[in-house]
């Protein structure tokens, strides 16, 4: 990629300049020709242009058109990629894959746009195969965080739900330019084969978690006291005086059921 791309902030563009982060994060992918890569933000091909190295066919989620100009002109050029000139938060992944040809998706994501781009693939998460991004470190550790611990919250619940997700390595701010003022990581994403518990209402569910930790700081009976008494909570096999950061999704689930059956 041309050194003349000008770095556009609003985008929260850092690109990897790294080689050795490179390197260790292509093996993570562990890029397989039969299997194509959809990836987003592919930026100066930082990614991109190593794993092409492996014969794999790359789809790319570019929303910078300097950048999709470039790419498609690559493409010209015999380059295996198609180009994708869109907001990846708008973007319908039921066009690149199936639940009997799920997609790889790959990234390094920008901070502005990772959590809801994680709740945005949740409406995708049958055509997954797996996920392997690079986040804020920040990020990672509360998608990651287990009950009791400080950043667990009702994204971490929400995305347990549909995945198992894994820390894999950090990655400093001067393995980009220009360089972040945070810590980044190295995170997998893999669907749950049968989810740790089933719920019928997921719409109601994540709205449910999400009143769980309207004010972190408050206890179950605080919190729910418009839609779920202490009662009805203890029946639930669940102390209303604990506070929702200390709930399995197991727990959720349980309470969620009462909150059902008493609608």
């Amino acid at each position: 990629m041309s050194e003349q791309h000008v770095t556009r902030k609003r985008f929260g563009q850092h690109f990897l300049c790294d080689d050795g982060v490179i390197h260790a994060i292509v093996n993570a992918i562990s890029p397989n020709k039969d299997q194509p890569l959809v990836e987003i933000g592919p930026g100066r091909g930082a990614l991109t242009l190593p794993l092409l190295e492996y014969d794999v066919a790359m789809r790319l989620i570019e929303i910078d058109r300097d950048l999709v100009a470039w790419w498609n002109s690559q493409k010209q050029q015999g380059v295996n990629v198609e180009v994708y000139d869109c907001d990846v938060l708008r973007f319908d992944f039921n066009e690149l894959g199936s639940e009997q040809e799920p997609i790889k998706l790959i990234g390094n994501l920008p901070y502005n746009i990772s959590s809801p781009l994680f709740f945005h693939l949740i409406n995708f998460h049958t055509i997954i195969k797996d996920m392997c991004f690079m986040v804020q470190k920040e990020v990672a550790i509360r998608l990651a965080a287990k009950p009791g611990e400080k950043p667990y919250n009702s994204l971490s619940v929400w995305l347990q739900l549909h995945y198992q997700i894994e820390l894999l390595f950090d990655v400093p701010p001067e393995a980009f330019a220009p360089p972040p003022k945070v810590d980044s990581s190295i995170i997998r994403l893999q669907p749950h084969s049968t989810p740790p518990v089933s719920i019928s209402d997921k719409a109601g569910f994540h709205k449910f978690i999400k009143a769980c930790f309207a004010q972190k700081r408050k206890t179950l009976r605080n919190n729910l006291k418009k839609i779920l008494d202490a009662e009805k909570i203890d029946a639930a096999g669940i102390d209303p005086s604990r506070r929702a950061e200390t709930l399995s999704i197991e727990e959720f689930a349980a309470l969620h059921n009462q909150l059902s059956h008493s609608e």
